[in-house]
Order: structure tokens, then C-alpha cells, then sequence
């Protein structure tokens, strides 16, 4: 006779494996660290709103990238088009439209110059480390826990309602039409948890299934708790405004490009002249040119890389 073993740990029920799920978000979101803290309290300065622009938009932009990598996860056409309409919220169908054309926007009426912000200049290592992590995150794990994390999107909605009145209320140097990016998000966040909660909640029948999307959650409120650490050790270091960025123009167009001694006058981040007597070498190896190798080479440590050389 065969005795079916029950499993040592039940699932939970719907109702109340959802109920944990939001319990994260509610616990860990990001609202409750102190640089989001202090924003809805007006106690920021134009400086610290402008690195969180910054910095937040490396994050941004990145969005579509992680929802493509989720996208080619799906197994189905009908999941892979809902998906795919997330891509589109943010890239837009054309030139000048979705969120992060939005979040571009926010930056120019905070005073940021577009260029800079699509160069990333002033995007800080622990926020490029963050998001890096969560993308690589959504491109190796498998699409319950890719999902999964997205349901910080179960709190977002409340988030971008308070921040649209803390911005009217105590930032009105940005101007209104720079806000766009949150007023649309209230709705779309609303309805991409939606879908998403009903996928995370269809996919996860077992128990380790469930652990493991609280766990993909809980990660993703650590990335977004992680930028946040970033940008509020930074304090007022802040990349300039635009009266900033005119002023270094001009004085880097007025500096001759070399001194007299054949020196290079390189204009610093904070416009003055910064002399040089060498080239700058990039410490990345594969960047620079190799010199030659004077003596043997060195043997590699590992034992089945390097060459064994003399009688087995």
C-alpha cells in the first residue's frame, strides 16, 4: 500500500498569502525611509530634490529593460502583450511620450540639464550598484519572483498621491507641468499591481513558492530603500542647476586649452581650471594598452588553468 505524505508545511490561502504580501510593502516600502520622509515634509533643499532627480532617473530608465527581460520569461502571447504594455508606459510609442520622457521633464523644471541626465553624469556608484542588482535580478530568476518584486507597485499609487501634494506644497519652484510623471502613475500603478497580484497569486501554490515571492518583495523594498541610502549620504553635494552649468560654459570656453608649459587645463566640476601633466589612464585593463611583459609569465593560481611543465 502507498501512504501519500502530506507536505511538512501547507500553503497558506489566498486570502491570507496576500495579506502577507502586502505586509512587506506596508513594513518596507520605501516611503517610510527618511529622505522620502523629509521630502513630504518640505525640509529638503533644491539641491537634494535635484540629486534625487538625478539619481532616481537611473533607476527609471532602467524599468523597461527589467520588463523586457520579465517579458521573455512568459510563456503565453496574452501575458507577453499585457507585459509588454509596461514597456511601453515608460519608453512611449514615439519620440517624446511615456514615463521616462516624463521623468526627463521633472528634471529640466528642477532646473537639470536633459544631457546630463541621459548621461547619467551625476548618478552616484551605490545607486548604479542598486539597480544593476535588480535588474540582473529579474534577468536570472524565474518569472514568479520576477513578478513578485514588481508589488511594491501595491503601495506606489499612495506614495505618488502624496508626493504630488508635497511638491505643490513645498517645491513650488518646480514648476507644475514638471509633476506629470507622478499624476499618470497613480492609475497605472493601480492597475499593473493588480495584474500583477493576480499572477503572483495564481503561480505560487506551494509554500516554498510563497516564501520565495515575499522574499523576491522584500528584496525589491531593499533596492529601493538602498538608492535612497545613497542619495541621502551624498547630503547637498548636487549636481548644478542650470545657472551653474551656463556659468562653467563660460568659463571653460574662455580657458585657453593649454598653458604654456604644454599642460592640459581641464575644466573640474566646480568650473575652475584643474591642471594636468599626464594623460588620464582608465584602471579598467581592457581599456588601456598592455605593455609588454618583461620575464615569464605569471602562473595562474587555479591548478587546471596554468601550464604544467617537466614529467607528469
Amino acid at each position: 500500500m502507498t501512504t501519500t505524505l502530506a507536505p511538512l508545511t501547507e500553503p497558506w490561502s489566498a486570502t491570507e498569502f496576500e495579506a502577507r504580501l502586502r505586509a512587506v510593502g506596508q513594513e518596507r516600502y520605501h516611503d517610510r525611509h527618511p529622505f522620502n520622509v523629509r521630502m513630504h515634509e518640505g525640509d529638503l533643499s533644491p539641491a537634494e530634490v535635484r540629486r534625487w532627480i538625478a539619481n532616481r532617473f537611473h533607476y527609471q530608465r532602467h524599468i523597461p529593460v527589467k520588463d523586457a527581460l520579465i517579458t521573455a520569461k512568459l510563456d503565453s502571447p496574452n501575458l507577453r502583450r499585457t507585459w509588454l504594455r509596461r514597456i511601453e508606459d515608460h519608453d512611449g510609442r514615439g519620440e517624446g511620450e511615456g514615463g521616462i520622457e516624463r521623468w526627463l521633464r521633472l528634471g529640466e523644471a528642477a532646473g537639470l540639464d536633459r544631457a546630463s541626465l541621459l548621461r547619467g553624469d551625476f548618478v552616484l556608484p551605490g545607486v548604479r550598484l542598486a539597480v544593476e542588482g535588480y535588474v540582473n535580478f529579474c534577468r536570472l530568476r524565474p518569472p514568479l519572483e520576477a513578478v513578485a518584486a514588481s508589488l511594491t507597485e501595491l503601495t506606489a499609487p499612495d506614495l505618488m498621491s502624496r508626493r504630488i501634494d508635497a511638491f505643490e506644497r513645498h517645491y513650488s519652484w518646480i514648476a507644475p507641468s514638471g509633476l506629470e510623471y507622478f499624476r499618470a502613475r497613480v492609475e497605472q500603478g493601480r492597475r499593473d499591481s493588480g495584474e500583477a497580484l493576480a499572477l503572483v497569486l495564481g503561480w505560487a501554490r506551494t509554500r516554498d513558492e510563497q516564501e520565495r515571492a515575499l522574499a523576491a518583495l522584500s528584496f525589491k523594498c531593499d533596492v529601493l530603500w538602498a538608492l535612497l541610502d545613497a542619495v541621502q549620504q551624498a547630503g547637498e553635494q548636487a549636481p548644478p542647476d542650470a545657472a551653474d552649468r551656463a556659468g562653467t560654459a563660460d568659463r571653460v570656453e574662455a580657458a585657453d586649452p593649454a598653458d604654456g608649459e604644454g599642460r592640459s587645463a581641464l575644466p573640474s566640476r566646480t568650473g575652475r581650471r584643474t591642471r594636468t601633466d599626464r594623460p588620464v589612464v582608465d584602471s579598467r585593463p581592457w581599456r588601456n594598452g598592455r605593455p609588454e611583459r618583461v620575464g615569464p609569465p605569471p602562473l595562474d593560481g587555479r591548478p587546471w588553468r596554468s601550464i604544467r611543465r617537466g614529467p607528469m
